[in-house]
């Protein structure tokens, strides 16, 4: 394996660096208090990729089984437990945890455990996620959307949905 093409092609660098403080509040509060913080858009690097902190509440929440065909999808865990679904079965997942999924890898991820929890989330290509994030925060606030609203929105933001090994 060799290293990808040049993304860069001047002699002295440049000033081009962003912190985000982690002082910063999170960009999204869904009703039931998980929270999503944008660290690093797709955006903001270009398409790279995307990294976001996803901050479980004690509530139970979190995706079942899908997939995706145009991203490549991980996750480490911070603080916490989170069951992962990594294609086969549910696995508990502790701090320092770690799963890859390459586009086309069933997975999920959800807390079940009664307790905060915490996790980087990292998507490659950096798909612009905070849309799909704040969507689903629209739907978790009650707002209506038909099944082909539905349809439609998990199709443009390449979510594909199994029937899970629950």
């Amino acid at each position: 394996m060799s290293y990808p093409p040049r993304l860069y092609e001047g002699d002295t660098g440049e000033v081009s660096a962003h912190v985000r403080p982690g002082h910063q509040p999170p960009e999204l509060v869904y009703p039931n208090g998980n929270r999503v913080s944008y660290l690093a858009t797709g955006a903001t690097t270009a398409g790279l990729f995307g990294l976001y902190k996803w901050e479980f509440s004690d509530a139970v929440s979190g995706p079942g089984a899908h997939f995706h065909r145009t991203i490549a999808e991980s996750f480490y865990i911070l603080t916490g437990e989170v069951k992962v679904y990594d294609g086969r079965e549910w696995v508990t997942a502790r701090p320092g945890d770690f799963l890859h999924v390459p586009p086309g890898g069933l997975h999920g991820f959800r807390n079940e455990s009664g307790a905060e929890a915490s996790m980087l989330l990292h998507f490659a290509p950096g798909a612009p996620r905070e849309q799909y994030f704040e969507g689903l925060a629209r739907l978790a606030r009650g707002e209506e959307w038909s099944k082909e609203e539905y349809d439609a929105f998990m199709a443009e933001h390449d979510n594909h949905w199994v029937d899970s090994a629950d």
